[in-house]
């Protein structure tokens, strides 16, 4: 009999509203209330419809999202959707350079204070953006949000993915920005890279700064859409 969990569940996904910050050129999130409120019979009944890009808010690109032969949402074996949280703090890097891009130095830096990553690990990138949610300006890194060639936020560079493709062995990775590949990047490398790996990211991904950087392990759950490029993820962590 296993013994009862002692630790702390923390939920890792922002609400969807009409605030959820969602790529400049996607549709955003809509939803509407069709029946709210007592029925002729005297009953409460509630129901809305909703509709959106597949890319916006707290969601998982699948690897078909950058590569034609990749997984698509609904084929993502489940057991990869669950694995222990390797959390990278570059906030320090941030703060100096708000186009900041993980290197493999950064990763060399981390093993050398918490051991090697973990086979089977999901590595997440604290980068600190996550204070500006949902604040489109702040969070996007450009007083005009809706253009995608103005935006600024740091990511993953294409060496570090690559590194964590080939000497270690991942799951996927995640990131408290609007995507993995920093704001001013124009032909998505890390996207490519990963897609072609058949690997999936997440994406605005909320309250990185309460995960240690590492030991708790991270679930990411996405709506099943049959043949989806990525879609609505619910993740929560489980910290010790």
């Amino acid at each position: 009999m296993n013994p009862p969990f002692t630790g702390t569940i923390l939920d890792l996904t922002y609400p969807f509203n009409e605030q959820t910050v969602y790529w400049p050129t996607n549709e955003p999130f809509h939803w509407k209330k069709t029946s709210w409120g007592p029925t002729q019979q005297g009953y409460w009944y509630a129901s809305a419809v909703y509709s959106a890009s597949e890319h916006g808010g707290t969601h998982m690109d699948a690897p078909i999202h950058f590569s034609e032969s990749g997984w698509s949402l609904d084929e993502i074996p489940v057991g990869q959707l669950t694995g222990e949280a390797v959390l990278l703090d570059i906030r320090a890097q941030v703060d100096s350079n708000p186009d900041y891009t993980l290197q493999v130095d950064d990763i060399a830096q981390w093993e050398i204070s918490y051991g090697p990553i973990p086979p089977k690990a999901i590595v997440l990138l604290f980068t600190g953006f996550g204070q500006y949610w949902p604040d489109k300006v702040r969070y996007l890194g450009s007083s005009t949000p809706e253009d995608p060639t103005t935006l600024h936020f740091p990511g993953f560079s294409a060496g570090a993915v690559t590194f964590l493709l080939t000497k270690r062995e991942i799951l996927g990775i995640g990131i408290d920005t609007a995507s993995i590949d920093a704001g001013q990047s124009r032909d998505f490398p890390v996207h490519q890279i990963l897609g072609r790996a058949n690997l999936y990211a997440l994406e605005n991904v909320a309250q990185l700064g309460r995960l240690p950087p590492r030991g708790a392990r991270v679930t990411a759950l996405p709506m099943k859409i049959q043949g989806g490029s990525g879609g609505p993820v619910r993740i929560i962590a489980t910290v010790p």
